[in-house]
């Protein structure tokens, strides 16, 4: 350390210690505008076209994760809606057999026979109308809940589907629904 203060301090007339270790101001100068444009035109032409491409790539990465979790919403809300629906069917079901019942117990006393027969057709066309709206409740959650997966397939996987992936997820989609 002492010897490079004497350097320093011993030749303050001949050139400095700048010159001594072998900078030169103009080609010091020349190299540093250099280096400065070199910088500029990789900033301007490299680095922030390939920080906006990221940003645009978080963007999309982004708006697929919120389509994603908004099809996931829109599903568990379709399901809770097959459920309520498939519910309000039993009920109805029950209702009209119950009513069935009953009106079944009230004529038995004068018609028996009679009320018998009434009441295996109320039964029987109940069970029908409650199978009928099932079957007609299930196709309908079918083809929307198909719909709704095809719709979600193509937005998050980002291109246009085919007739045939179409048709494809919508049968696994019903396939999964009645299994």
């Amino acid at each position: 350390m002492e010897s490079l203060f004497l350097i320093a301090a011993e030749a303050p007339g001949d050139g400095g210690m700048i010159e001594r270790f072998g900078v030169h101001w103009q080609i010091f100068v020349s190299q540093l505008i250099a280096f400065l444009m070199v910088a500029w035109l990789l900033w301007k032409f490299a680095f922030q076209p390939v920080l906006e491409m990221l940003e645009s790539r978080r963007e999309l990465i982004a708006a697929g994760m919120a389509k994603a979790k908004q099809a996931d919403e829109e599903l568990a809300r379709t399901q809770a809606d097959r459920k309520e629906i498939l519910q309000k069917a039993n009920d109805r079901a029950d209702a009209l057999i119950e009513e069935a019942r009953a009106v079944a117990a009230r004529i038995q006393d004068t018609e028996s026979q009679k009320a018998v027969t009434q009441a295996e057709q109320i039964l029987t066309r109940a069970r029908e109308a409650a199978e009928a709206d099932k079957a007609r409740m299930m196709a309908e959650l079918k083809q929307d809940l198909g719909g709704l997966v095809v719709n979600a397939t193509a937005q998050v996987v980002g291109k246009v589907l085919t007739p045939e992936d179409r048709k494809r997820l919508v049968e696994e989609t019903a396939r999964q629904m009645a299994g």
